[in-house]
């Protein structure tokens, strides 16, 4: 059985839902960039990365319906079959809810394992749908957003992680 890092434990700040808010919308404003060139075919998934990351760090405030919201939101934008996204981030906020014990307990090595698959799966989903209505494939490198999109995983947990950490008390030096 592996056995877990020791690793310091600080008591992180609760997240404001504000804050949750604001980082949903970034990302999906980050997806709507216009990319083009050789940047669109490895460009990650920013709403499914930072959606992710609330799933796993709060599945209690983020939930299915912000799958679907942001979902929509990002078939809208796109111009593709609407409800493509929406049933992918779904699937995704399902994974992400289930396994967020197990990927919280991992380092963070081992949680860039976890969630490059999971993000895989979710480019996947939006893939068979895209085939199934008539589309073509777009190649290999359509994959490699997600798996850089698991490279930016622990910059974005300490991003994400900043707000929630305790200022120090000076009257404890």
């Amino acid at each position: 059985m592996q056995q877990f890092e020791s690793r310091p434990q600080t008591i992180l700040l609760p997240v404001k839902p504000a804050f949750i808010v604001f980082t949903l919308i970034a990302a999906l404003l980050t997806n709507l960039l216009p990319w083009s060139g050789w940047l669109l075919a490895i460009k990650p998934d920013f709403v499914a990365l930072v959606t992710l990351y609330w799933w796993i760090q709060q599945p209690r405030r983020v939930g299915f319906t912000a799958a679907m919201l942001l979902g929509l939101a990002m078939d809208v934008a796109d111009g593709s079959l609407f409800g493509q996204h929406a049933l992918a981030y779904s699937m995704l906020a399902f994974a992400g809810i289930v396994l967020h014990r197990r990927v919280l307990g991992f380092t963070m090595k081992d949680q860039i394992l976890h969630v490059i698959p999971l993000l895989l799966a979710n480019d996947i989903i939006v893939l068979v749908i895209r085939k199934s209505a008539g589309a073509d494939f777009p190649g290999v490198t359509y994959f490699i957003g997600s798996c850089l999109a698991g490279a930016l995983w622990p910059s974005l947990c300490y991003l994400l992680r900043l707000p929630q950490i305790p200022k120090p008390d000076p009257d404890h030096v």
